[in-house]
């Protein structure tokens, strides 16, 4: 591994009613920050109860941001060409005021189209106006007029300019992250033709974005991947339960038969359940977490009970994170909030 720092990562999906997703979140939330994971990261899904619980992501960590003290607070992603760009910008400033400096703001054009009328969009314009939308957001963190106006972004973020991360699929899009200097967000849910492993996909996505940086730019590249370790007793049960979310995530998101064998399924999207031995076995064939500077874990599409995916928070951050290398505590957290390309 490559000395990458710790990361936690929810869609918000655990059972109950909504202010108990929320509320079990928070408590993993703090739970992964008392253990040393340098960063947090939520995901935005709009209508789809069963994708994502959250389609506000502001509001939720302007509720970590006081209940925790060190870790980053990041979006991954906020789907920009539905959402103002100046409203992402005045919510991200003020989680970064109140949090002293730790929001890292992952963007992207989003991947579920249906959402898109809702909002008067087409997802067809999507990479169009997710352009112009990032123009905006540059404008309003390095303190220019915003749309051609006088007015300023208050409160002001100068340094949210330089904590602007990419999420993308493709070669092209690693390269165009790179180049602009940005963090490239590397998702599990990567598409890939039969027979390809995940790594095989995202290490050339990798090297484009690192051959296209500015000199002197250090390089952020997060991936985020499943992982729940479990004690040896629980590991059967666990195994059960994740039974229908495997099977959905390999039958809609890599559009695959799922009628397979439920270890073999989990293989085919990089689901690394089980103890910690195991755990750290199956992780160490993915070739991109070598490259990675961060590492973000989720439970989903496993999505355990909530004791459970604490546990799995305690056993990562004890246990899996130094076999493997992966950096934990107050100075991996410190380095991720100071990296800027921006003054």
């Amino acid at each position: 591994m490559s000395g990458a720092r710790l990361g936690f990562f929810t869609r918000i999906l655990d059972a109950g009613t909504d202010g108990d997703r929320y509320r079990k979140a928070l408590e993993q939330v703090r739970s992964a920050d008392q253990l040393g994971f340098a960063s947090l990261w939520v995901a935005q899904h709009h209508f789809d109860r069963d994708e994502g619980g959250l389609p506000s992501p502001f509001p939720f960590l302007a509720a970590a941001a006081v209940q925790t003290e060190r870790n980053a607070l990041g979006t991954g992603i906020v789907t920009l060409p539905i959402d103002d760009p100046v409203r992402v910008a005045e919510d991200a400033a003020f989680v970064d005021a109140l949090s002293s400096g730790r929001v890292q703001l992952g963007i992207g054009t989003g991947g579920t189209p249906s959402s898109f009328a809702a909002f008067e969009r087409s997802s067809d314009d999507r990479r169009a106006i997710q352009a112009a939308h990032v123009e905006v957001l540059r404008d309003a963190f390095a303190g220019r007029g915003i749309r051609n106006t006088d007015l300023r972004l208050n409160p002001p973020a100068p340094h949210l300019g330089g904590r602007l991360w990419q999420a993308t699929f493709s070669v092209e899009g690693g390269r165009l992250a790179g180049a602009a200097g940005d963090g490239l967000l590397l998702s599990r849910t990567q598409p890939r033709d039969d027979g390809r492993d995940l790594h095989e996909v995202q290490v050339p996505i990798v090297e484009a974005y690192l051959a296209s940086l500015p000199r002197g730019v250090a390089p952020r590249i997060l991936a985020s991947r499943t992982a729940v370790v479990v004690d040896a007793d629980r590991r059967e049960e666990v195994w059960a339960g994740a039974d229908a979310g495997i099977r959905r995530l390999t039958r809609t998101f890599l559009q695959r038969n799922a009628d397979g064998d439920l270890r073999d399924l989990a293989s085919l999207t990089n689901t690394h359940l089980g103890t910690v031995d195991e755990v750290v076995a199956s992780l160490r064939e993915d070739r991109t977490l070598e490259l990675a500077t961060d590492v973000a874990f989720q439970v989903h599409s496993v999505d355990p009970v909530h004791e459970v995916t604490l546990r799995s928070i305690e056993l990562l951050a004890t246990e899996v994170a130094p076999q493997l290398g992966l950096r934990t505590g107050v100075e991996a957290a410190e380095e991720l909030r100071a990296l800027s390309t921006v003054a």
